[in-house]
């Protein structure tokens, strides 16, 4: 717990915001070692603190005949290889109680996903393992689902919650980024983050040759959802980065190509530097007089 809460309050302090980026699953041992050494190089030289991000199974695949990763023992390792190699804590997901044991052995982070954010039994298992819980604000869920999401993190003995914003429910194939649940998601009282590529998903959007269906996405529009994210004072920037996009086995289209992630992280340190998005505008309401 101790260490946790040593990285907790780095990444709380984190300025102008923090990173939790990498490729949407992992697809080997050699890519994820390659691709977190070069976000680290990148989030290095900006001055950004990182956490890199990959999940050992896409439970919850459009299709049962899409890639889910390598499964959470080989999974694991991969990632313990991560930490050792890189010197870098991680994040991955769960989608069941009992898997939080052994993730909380290797994870620094803890991912709850979208679609179980209020999944009581889910979230005490990754609570009691002492580790951050990143817990992403389901799609079909307001805001303010969020804070009783977290409180049950804390109420399990665990105060090292975050919330994350990635997108709501637009009809049936579609998302949109409320730039209003950043500001409400504060109501939770812990760190808030914007998960900038999977907002511009096209849930079950994208028609399969042979059949079937998969998601699409808007690449084109991850730097302007991003540019809000952080205007608006998010504390942290959550990212799933590429180094060949288009033949990625998963999330292919909302993926950040790897050759423009320090182009891109960049620009959204000046304009995060120049915002005053993380405080509250104090709006003066008595009758204005000259």
């Amino acid at each position: 717990m101790e260490s946790s809460m040593a990285l907790f309050n780095h990444l709380k302090a984190a300025e102008p915001f923090f990173l939790l980026a990498g490729p949407n699953v992992i697809e080997s041992e050699q890519h994820a070692l390659k691709m977190a050494g070069h976000i680290k190089s990148v989030a290095t030289k900006l001055g950004l603190p990182l956490v890199f991000k990959s999940s050992f199974d896409k439970a919850n695949r459009t299709s049962s005949k899409s890639f889910r990763g390598p499964g959470m023992e080989e999974g694991l390792k991969i990632l313990e290889k991560v930490k050792m190699t890189h010197g870098l804590p991680v994040v991955t997901d769960v989608h069941e109680s009992w898997q939080c044991e052994a993730v909380g052995r290797v994870a620094d982070i803890i991912q709850i996903p979208a679609f179980l954010c209020r999944q009581t039994d889910l979230l005490v298992a990754a609570a009691k393992t002492g580790k951050i819980i990143n817990i992403k604000k389901g799609q079909m869920c307001a805001a303010s689902v969020m804070e009783n999401s977290a409180e049950k993190i804390r109420l399990a003995g665990n105060p090292n919650v975050m919330v994350c914003e990635r997108g709501t429910m637009h009809g049936y194939n579609d998302l949109v980024f409320d730039p209003r649940n950043l500001e409400w998601l504060r109501e939770a009282n812990c760190p808030v983050v914007a998960d900038i590529t999977h907002s511009l998903q096209q849930p079950a959007g994208r028609k399969l040759e042979g059949g079937g269906v998969a998601s699409g996405g808007l690449r084109e529009l991850i730097p302007c959802i991003a540019r809000t994210a952080v205007a608006a004072g998010v504390d942290g920037i959550f990212m799933e980065v590429h180094d060949d996009p288009l033949s990625a086995p998963v999330d292919g289209p909302t993926q950040w190509p790897l050759r423009h992630l320090e182009e891109l992280l960049e620009e959204l340190i000046a304009i995060a530097r120049v915002s005053k998005g993380k405080k509250p505008f104090k709006i003066d309401l008595t009758p204005y007089t000259e």
